[in-house]
């Protein structure tokens, strides 16, 4: 009984494998147009990887409810659970990252024979959510809010970009993720986010009320309106609405 939470956490672990293989599967195909020039075709495999990056999401979560439901929280479960989502939520990522910026530069003049180090920042995402993990570990204040952005906010965040790309047909959004300047300043800005001491609030509720949870109501309701605005290229709108309304309990804190 003790050890059923942490089956969900070694299937969350899984999924990020999993994604992980997709991401590695192919790589870049390239098509010849009538007219001469490339064009740089997404592999499926991409998309995949994404739906893996949820199921571990989804099973995160359950892992956590099972516990408390069972009572059976230990410290192993906490271990098994950060290591598990550096995997799910920071290697996986990264790997979508690395991908995107294979593609962006294979998109230039002699792309394809650029240096690897141009593709190394993506691993920035994984060492900045290991980092991220161990910190909150060892910190036992993060129950209803957190030092930083959690991990498997910013891995959520990165696994709706091939879904945003896959299922959109406008050539600016296009052509903006197969930019390799955007994707070193997303790098940037998320590992920094997520190794900040910047107060980010934790999505559970202590009750239902509005009064104690105006903030989560707000954002699942601006949620709600975005995905039946955008549909996929909701959920970056939707992780700065998140940002935005954590702002106030840097004020809290600091008083």
């Amino acid at each position: 009984m003790k050890h059923i939470p942490n089956l969900f956490t070694l299937l969350n672990l899984a999924f990020g494998c999993m994604a992980i293989i997709a991401v590695l599967q192919t790589g870049v195909v390239l098509l010849n147009t009538e007219e001469g020039s490339q064009m740089l075709s997404m592999p499926e495999q991409i998309f995949m990887a994404s739906l893996f990056i949820a199921l571990a999401g989804v099973v995160d979560f359950l892992d956590g409810f099972v516990a408390r439901l069972l009572k059976v929280t230990s410290e192993m479960g906490k271990q098994l659970d950060s290591l598990s989502d550096v995997v799910s939520f920071g290697v996986a990522p990264g790997m979508i990252i690395y991908q995107f910026l294979r593609l962006s530069i294979a998109r230039e003049e002699d792309g394809l024979n650029a240096s690897v180090v141009w593709l190394l920042p993506a691993l920035l995402i994984p060492v900045a959510a290991a980092w991220r993990l161990a910190k909150f570990n060892i910190d036992e204040t993060q129950t209803y809010h957190f030092r930083g952005v959690p991990t498997p906010a910013v891995g959520l965040l990165i696994a709706s970009f091939p879904l945003i790309f896959w299922h959109n047909s406008t050539d600016t959004v296009i052509n903006l993720l197969l930019n390799k300047w955007l994707w070193y300043a997303v790098i940037i800005l998320l590992s920094y986010l997520m190794v900040s001491n910047i107060p980010i609030m934790s999505l559970k509720f202590k009750d239902y009320s509005f009064k104690n949870n105006g903030s989560k109501w707000i954002l699942l309701a601006i949620a709600a309106v975005l995905t039946i605005l955008f549909k996929w290229l909701a959920v970056p709108f939707i992780f700065i609405a998140y940002i935005l309304l954590s702002l106030p309990l840097k004020n809290k804190t600091a008083s």
